[in-house]
This record gives C-alpha cells, sequence and structure tokens, in this order.
C-alpha cells in the first residue's frame, strides 16, 4: 500500500515498536535470527498484538533489496507530519529553541544522521519540504538509530514561507554556506534559531538564501573542500547548545 513503509535493522525496529507500536503493522524476521534484541522484539510484538512472519533471507532480501537488514523488517504506516503552526505553539521562545531545516537533500543518510544529531543536541524540530526532498523511508530510520520518531518532523508545501513564518515567530535564519565569510562559532546564538542545511550538491538555493539573517561557514584547511552536511549541521547545533547551556 501507498501509505505503509518499511524498516530494517534490529535497533530501529525495536525503538519504533517501543515508541510507536500502534503504526506497526507487521513484522518480517528471518527464520535464523536470534539473539537479545530479536527476543526483545518478539516480546513487543507479542504485548502490542503485532503479527510476526518467519520468513526466508530471499524474502528479506525482496523487500529492502538495498539494505543489511540484521534478519529483520518492519512494515509500518507512513512517518506522522506535524503543521507548521501547531508546532510552533509547542515552543517557548524564552528558551531559545532551535529547529533544522533540510533545504531538499538527497540522501536517506544524511536526513537520517541529521535527525540523530539533531535529538541529541536538543533541537526542538526537523522541517522538510514536501517535493523535492528525500523522504522519511527505511534508510532514514537505520542511520538515525531509532531516533526519528524522538524529535517532531515537520512537513511543509513551501520551504521559503516556512522561513517567514519562523522569521515572524521571532527565529533569527542561520544559513550554512561554505562561501560565507562568518564562520559560525563567531556568531551569537542565545537567541531562537533556525539552522538551513542545504543539499548536498548546490547547497541552499539562492531564494532561500536571501532569507537568512546569517550565512555561516565551517572553518577547514585549504587541502579539504568542505565538509558533508550531516558534519556541517552537528558542529552548528552544538554550537547553539553550547552557548545555551
Amino acid at each position: 500500500m501507498d501509505d505503509n513503509q518499511m524498516i530494517y535493522g534490529r535497533h530501529p525496529v525495536k525503538e519504533f515498536l517501543s515508541t510507536t507500536p500502534a503504526r506497526t503493522n507487521k513484522i518480517f524476521i528471518q527464520e535464523d535470527s536470534h539473539g537479545a534484541e530479536i527476543d526483545e522484539i518478539k516480546q513487543l510484538a507479542k504485548k502490542n498484538k503485532i503479527p510476526v512472519s518467519f520468513v526466508d533471507a530471499r524474502k528479506l532480501r525482496d523487500l529492502i533489496p538495498e539494505g543489511l537488514t540484521q534478519g529483520i523488517v518492519a512494515e509500518i504506516q507512513e512517518h506522522e507530519y506535524l503543521d507548521l503552526d501547531e508546532f510552533l505553539q509547542t515552543l517557548d521562545i524564552l528558551k531559545n529553541p532551535s529547529v533544522v531545516i533540510l533545504d531538499e537533500l538527497d540522501d536517506a543518510h544524511n536526513i537520517g544522521a541529521i535527525i540523530r544529531t539533531s535529538a541529541a543536541a536538543g533541537v526542538s524540530g526537523i522541517i522538510v519540504p514536501k517535493h523535492r526532498q528525500a523522504p522519511i523511508s527505511g534508510g532514514v530510520y537505520k542511520t538515525s538509530a531509532g531516533t526519528v520518531g524522538k524529535i517532531p518532523i515537520i512537513r511543509v508545501g513551501n520551504i521559503n514561507q516556512a522561513v517567514r513564518t519562523l522569521k515572524d515567530n521571532k527565529f533569527w535564519i542561520f544559513g550554512l554556506d561554505e562561501k560565507a565569510q562568518k564562520n559560525f562559532w563567531e556568531e551569537d546564538m542565545c537567541i531562537p534559531v533556525c539552522f538551513i542545511a542545504g543539499n548536498e550538491h548546490t547547497g541552499i538555493r539562492e531564494k532561500t538564501k536571501e532569507l537568512c539573517d546569517f550565512l555561516v561557514s565551517i572553518p577547514m584547511e585549504k587541502q579539504v573542500e568542505s565538509l558533508n552536511v550531516s558534519v556541517s549541521t552537528a558542529l552548528v547545533v552544538y554550537e547553539w547548545k553550547r552557548q545555551n547551556l
């Protein structure tokens, strides 16, 4: 079904079952799989009355051709995104919250890594565009190590309009741009902030860049051209966290 998707890997499946069992349709376990996490998953499935099928390795490869399943796959309902206005109502602006916008990222591993880092750093939410963006897929769940369900993810039809809405709600917008003159630790982040991470190849789109209050770069030695977008995002969100301790 179009409104279902697959996640895989022992830790991601266990975390999903622990946090959102009602959105799990079915679990497929490879017949010869064993271990503590597999046992926990079986118990969680039994507790929540989720069907479990024991299958051979070929069946799992059919379900997840591109991934290492670790002997387990779960069919789940499509990720539940939040509405931006409703999300903003949950924030205390006086506590200098932060959000991250992903501006048309292509790589599921980058998205998963950013979700994991953002959740760990205490970022309030992640905003993604509805179009021209890699979806919250099984690969994202796997890379995020089960943190997808631990941070609000907001999907919007227009990133630029979302940026304007954030500015109207007292957020200051930081765009990550490798050509920016100022590096990220020169800026005061003891304010409500939004970090925009651009596409892996083209960066932030020009119209979006024009809406930024600050463009910041990551200082690097000359022999290195750039850092992966997930690494750059990790650096700036932890600088925000450090400044707001």
